[in-house]
């Protein structure tokens, strides 16, 4: 039987603090897949495009595998700075307490910094393959105690000609090694690479990564930045929602978002990564007891987040990870029970929010203006 939930594998106390802490319950199809058989020691090949989990589904055997007292024993290759940056930061926070260091290495920064960070001490580097390369050849990367080697977007480092460089840094780690490839596509190219480099790999071939939420019904419109307050309210208002999470992208709009409502007349407050543990449980518990109806927050403030009678999610903006609309959405219909969303998407927004639907088989339904679908 296949895991459905984080708590269902068998992860170390410190891995699942840091992943109860991001709010993560379900797994999604590749980390379903992926994760036992990578924690079991198996070489990988997984077919999953961005934004669909796979972070996790690599990083968290990466660090369950971590000595403590070795240096850099995880390498993961990315074909871009962006990606390097962020996949490191998400490792980062599921390793948090397990006292793991992570360190993202690309091209365009200070490589002096890099050499300093390398020179304290770091378990899990995720790098581009140029500036890994220049760390090796300067001798301020030492690749020899590499257990785990994870080729992330594989079709897409092929199709920038990094075949040399990632075979260059395959030769430089030892030969007994964990190896694992992530792609959105699977061709020629990248099976030849995987057969040169692999041991017979388990392949995970998720058709799309689907990702599901039947019992919530969702509803996005395409609008006007400008008239984005204007539209919660009608939604507010006609709908007569009673309880709802209203998500922004930054912590200075989840203030100016609350202080507009509430001179609206509507109760609402602001929940944000700037607050105090004590502010942040004051709002939180008003919230869950039923004392306050509209919490307005960022995605950070809202991980762990696990209250009951949530009716309503509202992305005011839509989140650049394509992985967190689900999660927003998913702090509604807790338990079995139904849940709305609704997502304004602006008209710079479209494209994140192209691929959002592209992730998922579940309907999305445009509506033109707010009704009472919802």
């Amino acid at each position: 039987m296949q895991n459905e939930n984080f708590k269902d594998l068998p992860l170390s106390p410190e891995v699942m603090k840091g992943i109860e802490e991001l709010g993560f319950d379900n797994l999604f199809p590749i980390q379903a897949q992926a994760i036992i058989p990578l924690l079991k020691g198996r070489d990988v090949i997984g077919q999953a495009q961005t934004g669909t989990g796979k972070t996790a589904a690599f990083g968290i055997p990466m660090i369950e595998h971590l000595n403590s007292e070795l240096r850099v024993q995880g390498l993961v290759l990315e074909p871009t700075r962006e990606l390097a940056i962020q996949v490191a930061e998400h490792i980062s926070q599921y390793a948090k307490y397990a006292g793991y260091k992570v360190l993202p290495i690309y091209g365009g920064a200070s490589i002096g910094r890099q050499i300093s960070a390398l020179e304290k001490g770091v378990h899990i580097v995720v790098g581009t393959p140029g500036r890994i390369i220049d760390h090796v050849k300067r001798r301020t990367l030492n690749l020899s105690s590499v257990k785990t080697v994870v080729l992330d977007e594989a079709d897409r480092m092929l199709d920038m000609g990094f075949i040399d460089d990632v075979e260059y840094i395959l030769s430089k780690v030892p030969e007994q090694r964990q190896t694992s490839l992530f792609s959105a596509t699977i061709d020629q190219s990248v099976m030849r690479l995987c057969n040169r480099y692999m041991t017979n790999p388990q392949k995970i071939f998720v058709s799309k990564d689907e990702i599901a939420l039947v019992q919530i019904d969702q509803y996005y419109m395409v609008v006007n930045p400008a008239n984005k307050f204007r539209i919660l309210r009608d939604i507010l208002d006609k709908n007569h929602v009673e309880r709802a999470i209203i998500f922004c992208r930054t912590r200075d709009y989840t203030t100016i978002l609350s202080e507009k409502l509430r001179a609206m007349g509507y109760d609402a407050k602001p929940l944000h990564a700037g607050f105090t543990q004590s502010q942040r449980e004051f709002v939180v518990n008003l919230f869950r007891k039923g004392k306050l109806k509209f919490l307005v927050a960022t995605d950070v403030a809202a991980r762990g987040l696990d209250i009951q009678g949530i009716t309503h999610i509202i992305n005011y903006d839509i989140p650049l990870d394509a992985l967190v609309y689900f999660h927003r959405i998913g702090r509604t219909a807790r338990m079995g029970l139904e849940g709305t969303a609704i997502s304004l998407v602006g008209y710079g927004e479209v494209t994140q929010f192209n691929n959002i639907k592209a992730l998922t088989r579940t309907a999305i339904k445009e509506v033109e203006a707010p009704n009472q679908l919802w």
